[in-house]
């Protein structure tokens, strides 16, 4: 994606501290709205995502996906952060909230760019996590979860971000 890209803009038109109406500037070669009356520039940035790779018995847990975007396509368990909550945490509340299971975070998996997520832009962090209590049941937006083999993997992975990451999670296999 080109870095100047019309997509820097974002979805502003008006000033959020002056009501005024905004216009595009270039800051470091980037396309920018900004406030001629206040001097803010509006940064249209990926929000930070978070979530759990976790695997049990040579299995990967999946979650169906409940609501738009993808409903019915599978996606490891994970979500947008909170204002409040670092990384690691936000990975062990999704994985939580998604499947039911208490999961702690062991390590770092990988770090990915998501940009097929029509509500916004992110990165992606996933961590690798042991799971520690709970019942597998799916919860808040996920309407299945549940275990898969590599050679189960469903065809219908709801972001490239995730089958990336389910395929760096298959290379890592094969080597081992």
């Amino acid at each position: 994606m080109n870095v100047g890209s019309i997509h820097s803009l974002g979805p502003y038109r008006f000033c959020s501290l002056c009501a005024g109406p905004l216009e595009v500037t270039h800051e470091e070669q980037i396309p920018r709205r900004w406030c001629p009356a206040c001097k803010k520039i509006y940064y249209h940035n990926p929000v930070p995502a978070a979530g759990g790779v976790v695997v049990e018995d040579g299995r990967v847990l999946l979650v169906r996906r409940k609501f738009p975007p993808r409903p019915g396509a599978w996606t490891l368990p994970a979500g947008f952060l909170e204002y409040h909550e670092s990384p690691s945490a936000c990975a062990e509340r999704e994985v939580a909230e998604e499947t039911g299971l208490i999961a702690r975070v062991a390590a770092l998996f990988g770090v990915y760019s998501g940009h097929d997520d029509p509500r916004q832009t992110a990165v992606l962090i996933l961590y690798r996590m042991t799971v520690e209590g709970g019942r597998l049941s799916p919860g808040d937006d996920a309407s299945e979860a549940t275990y898969f083999a590599q050679h189960e993997l469903p065809e219908d992975i709801a972001f490239r971000a995730h089958r990336q990451a389910l395929s760096d999670l298959a290379r890592e296999r094969a080597r081992a």
